[in-house]
């Protein structure tokens, strides 16, 4: 699996595949599971997605830190991959830690579509 290297390329898998919709309910059910009040309707544009999960990402960072690794931990989003970004700027950070979980998100749906 080739993974993508920008959000519009995951988004663009995603809708080829016609797997949208199942990467926007596998975030709604791990961010459940890390009883993080943030649902997706299934018909969210991956623009508002992206933001939306962006702002969430960023507050969390910065208001509730041990839920945020909770999040990380439950998405199981990569500690090497998290550890190797710079920590300076939080919103730059959060934008990165975002896409990280977008990215382990889709591996998750890709891997169950492919070998369902």
């Amino acid at each position: 699996m080739q993974l993508p290297a920008t959000f519009e390329d995951l988004m663009a898998q995603a809708s080829e595949l016609n797997l949208y919709a199942k990467l926007v309910q596998q975030l709604n059910k791990d961010f459940l599971l890390a009883n993080i009040d943030l649902g997706f309707n299934d018909a969210v544009l991956p623009s508002s997605l992206k933001l939306l999960l962006h702002e969430t990402v960023y507050k969390l960072i910065k208001e509730k830190f041990s839920e945020y690794l909770n999040l990380l931990y439950i998405i199981d989003v990569s500690e090497d991959a998290v550890k190797a970004l710079n920590g300076d700027d939080v919103l730059k950070l959060s934008e990165e830690v975002t896409f990280l979980i977008l990215k382990r998100e889709w591996q998750k749906v890709w891997f169950r579509h492919k070998y369902a």
